[in-house]
């Protein structure tokens, strides 16, 4: 959530830097993520000048561009070629000179002396669109006559210098989605700490009806999800753009301004948190509102153009004969405020947090209105919002209050009431907070002491505090605003020692963390939430198998994951991006599974849940360097690192029954099982999988279980034996095999053929290629042979490396070279 320093100012009157405010915003759960210095308009237009075209004729090469000399007051005109369709001679324009710098989202240009088509061009005559004035690129911007020659553009329009604060806002604290907000979070901390103050809202005293003459009766027929519905209307208004200081205030928050109306409605949605909709009265048929539920899969087209079916539970805004609004989400296409509006109707509400957040998941529409109305607004607010927007709607275009305020308010929503033990807030707390300390805090908090009977209080929390409605809530409330860092640690230090047989499984992920960040991984922490897109066409984590959110807050979160893999690509993806291709990663996480085929009067028995691991490797391995050659990362390498692992907690690979690992998740790769239960499985990704992710390195990845893999821990037992005092022999190899034959089968075949002289096998070179018939390969092996109660003859080794050629030969057809 983006806050304007200035804007806040208005509320509050606070002689504090923007750093020292960032502080204490901080301290009260307001965590300000970033502060920044910001203009209203990107680069502050500077390099940008008022100029007058005195010349315009067409390019002669080139049909749509035009040659133009422009006076910006410099003496000498500047020869700029356009392509806008509208220039013409005697307009006022926006010019950009040389070495001014344009933004297009997150791309700069700098506007250098060209020559187009062969005619010098020293400059740009800008579009609104181009300067970040609007949205408009129809032509270039003409200013009035008045326009002085020469004025810098940023004095014309009077751009601002601001700080922008960037608040992480938690769900719970919807009461500080506002400028005001902010300022009432603020104003409670100052008063406890320093100097009684309060933040205060604009004076509304003002208001008053004009006239009778554009009634509009309101109906709401679905009065749970609509708590209060309060409108007015409005005549004689002139739509056309805001004045400087609303755009400059919206544009101080990241918001592009789009006409007078609909910029105050913005604009008192942010000043104090209350979501208002304005609907061209002309389009309200029947000249009535009613708030009512359709059928299922009536048509509905949205302001942004696409046609949508509703559901029966989606509450609209309708008039007699069709809807006009999705209340609390989206407007529609038919029924907005546009430049030809003379009558407006303007709504502020109260909608039910569970039909908006419903309806906007189900039609994919977040914006500023539902965040609010999904998380509880005000309603005794709604009024006075209405009365602030009539207030500047009046002001900035016109126009008289046309109707009486309608309310319907069928259900008045009082205040929260709570009791609060004071002994019971001390202890939650963790410190004796003196009462006349609380009771300044509560003051602050504009929570009212009803009734106090000696350690209990009653107290009237305000319904802008939707999150605050139980003790344990106001003694957080209380907490945050007395200083979390007020509360000292004890030093002492309360330990309980057991002696148990079972490894402790924070103890080994740490021995697990520890090998492999001193292995240059980096730990990666993805969010157990995923799309149920991953898993369509996937048979080993088939879709059906997911867990399903009821109310996703996205379809891009709407299931829980069922490996890990699809985290550490998204991760993989997102480093890509940013110019960071070389990754080695790891990451201990929870997956689930859904079973539908499990049949039981328990529910959950149909779910089940498991720990592991996994690894991520993609890209180089080792980088360009004067002593090395670059290397990529390969399946070898990840198979070492899962080796190691394996090894470490007590598994011998050879024992462990080795098949392909899944062909819809890997391209080739290795599953281990232990009995029937999956150890581990690893191997190259499916370059489809990585297609999705726009990703062109190989990604190798591995995913070992950790139940199975620190069960083993339990049932190892340590041996040691005494160091041999025979020598080992070796002996070497060179065998040309099929190139379909594997290591592990050359491997097995040694030690099934010698159990009791070999100790080791040892793969040391593959070759194919110059020399070697096609469809074979060379292995290079060496055999570590060893007698623990003697020394080895030549006779015996001779004897062993025999039997071991000879198997090869028959069982293998293997040559030796």
């Amino acid at each position: 959530m983006k806050i304007s320093h200035s804007w806040l100012k208005n509320y509050i009157d606070l002689d504090k830097t923007p750093e020292e405010i960032s502080s204490i915003l901080t301290s009260t759960g307001l965590e300000v993520e970033s502060l920044e210095e910001k203009e209203t308009i990107k680069g502050g237009l500077k390099g940008v000048v008022i100029g007058e075209v005195l010349t315009c004729e067409k390019h002669p090469d080139a049909d749509k561009l035009s040659v133009t000399t422009v006076n910006v007051g410099t003496g000498e005109p500047l020869h700029i070629v356009c392509g806008a369709p509208n220039v013409a001679k005697g307009q006022k324009v926006l010019v950009a000179t040389i070495g001014t710098k344009l933004y297009f989202g997150d791309q700069e240009i700098v506007i250098k002396k060209a020559k187009l088509r062969g005619q010098l061009s020293e400059g740009m005559i800008c579009a609104e669109d181009e300067l970040g004035l609007g949205d408009s690129h129809d032509g270039i911007m003409v200013l009035p006559d008045d326009a002085p020659i020469g004025t810098p553009a940023a004095e014309y329009f009077k751009i601002e210098k601001d700080y922008q604060y960037e608040i992480g806002l938690t769900p719970n604290r919807i009461d500080a989605a506002s400028h005001f907000g902010v300022a009432r979070d603020l104003a409670a901390y100052v008063n406890f700490h320093e100097k009684p103050i309060k933040a205060n809202l604009p004076d509304v005293q003002d208001f008053k009806v004009d006239n009778n003459s554009l009634a509009i009766p309101v109906h709401v027929e679905n009065a749970e999800a609509c708590t209060r519905y309060s409108g007015l209307t409005i005549s004689g208004i002139k739509v056309g753009p805001s004045p400087e200081w609303l755009q400059n205030r919206l544009r101080s928050i990241g918001l592009n301004p789009i006409n007078n109306v609909v910029d105050i409605t913005n604009f008192v949605l942010h000043e104090v948190g209350q979501p208002l909709h304005a609907f061209d009265a002309d389009a309200i048929k029947g000249n009535k509102v009613i708030v009512k539920t359709l059928p299922e899969n009536t048509p509905f087209v949205t302001l942004d153009g696409v046609e949508r079916k509703l559901s029966a539970n989606d509450l609209m805004i309708c008039n007699e004969s069709e809807p006009m609004c999705i209340a609390g989400v989206f407007g529609g296409l038919h029924s907005g405020v546009t430049e030809k509006t003379t009558k407006v109707f303007i709504e502020s509400a109260c909608f039910n947090p569970v039909y908006v957040r419903k309806t906007a998941r189900r039609h994919d529409l977040h914006t500023d209105a539902s965040f609010r109305f999904e998380r509880g607004t005000d309603p005794n607010i709604t009024i006075w919002a209405l009365k602030r927007a009539a207030l500047l709607i009046k002001e900035i275009a016109g126009g008289e209050i046309s109707s009486e305020i309608v309310d319907i308010y069928p259900k008045p929503i009082e205040h929260f009431n709570v009791d609060l033990n004071l002994d019971r807030t001390c202890s939650l707390i963790g410190k004796s907070i003196p009462e006349s300390e609380i009771e300044k805090i509560l003051e602050g908090l504009e929570i009212k002491v009803l009734k106090k009977d000696g350690k209990t209080w009653n107290l009237a929390v305000p319904t802008y505090r939707v999150d605050v409605q139980r003790e344990a809530d106001v003694i957080e409330d209380i907490l945050r605003i007395y200083g979390y860092n007020n509360i000292e640690i004890n030093s002492k230090v309360n330990a309980t020692l057991s002696y148990t047989k079972k490894p402790d499984s924070l103890q080994m992920q740490n021995v697990v963390s520890d090998y492999f960040t001193s292995n240059g991984f980096a730990e990666i922490m993805c969010n157990s939430l995923t799309k149920a897109d991953y898993y369509k066409q996937l048979s080993t984590y088939p879709e059906n198998n997911s867990v399903k959110i009821l109310n996703p807050l996205s379809n891009e979160l709407n299931v829980l994951r069922q490996t890990l893999l699809f985290g550490g690509l998204e991760s993989i993806q997102r480093n890509t991006n940013y110019k960071n291709p070389d990754l080695k990663l790891y990451e201990f996480g929870n997956c689930y599974t859904y079973n539908p085929d499990v049949k039981s009067e328990k529910p959950l028995d149909s779910y089940s849940e498991h720990f592991g691991i996994g690894i991520w490797l993609t890209g180089m391995n080792a980088k360009e360097h004067w002593m090395t050659k670059p290397e990529k990362f390969n399946f070898f390498h990840l198979k070492g690192y899962v080796h190691a692992i394996l090894n470490r907690f007590g598994y011998n690979i050879d024992e462990l029954e080795a098949s392909e690992a899944p062909n819809d998740i890997f391209h080739y790769g290795i599953t281990y099982k232990m009995g029937k239960k999956i150890l581990a499985s690893f191997g190259s990704i499916k370059p489809t999988l990585l297609k999705q992710f726009d990703l062109k390195n190989d990604v190798f990845f591995a995913e070992i279980m950790w139940e199975p893999l620190i069960g083993k821990l339990a049932k190892s037992k340590i041996q040691y034996k005494e160091l041999p005092k025979f020598p080992e022999v070796r002996r070497d190899l060179a065998l040309l095999l099929d190139s379909n034959i594997k290591y592990e089968q050359v491997r097995d075949l040694a030690y099934k053929t010698e159990k009791k002289l070999l100790k080791r096998v040892n793969l040391f070179d593959v070759y194919q290629g110059k020399n070697i018939p096609e469809g074979k390969k060379s292995y290079a092996i060496s055999f570590t042979l060893q007698d623990e109660s003697k020394t080895l003859t030549d006779k015996q080794i001779d004897k062993v490396m025999k039997r071991l050629i000879d198997v090869y030969t028959k069982e293998l057809n293997a040559q030796l070279r």
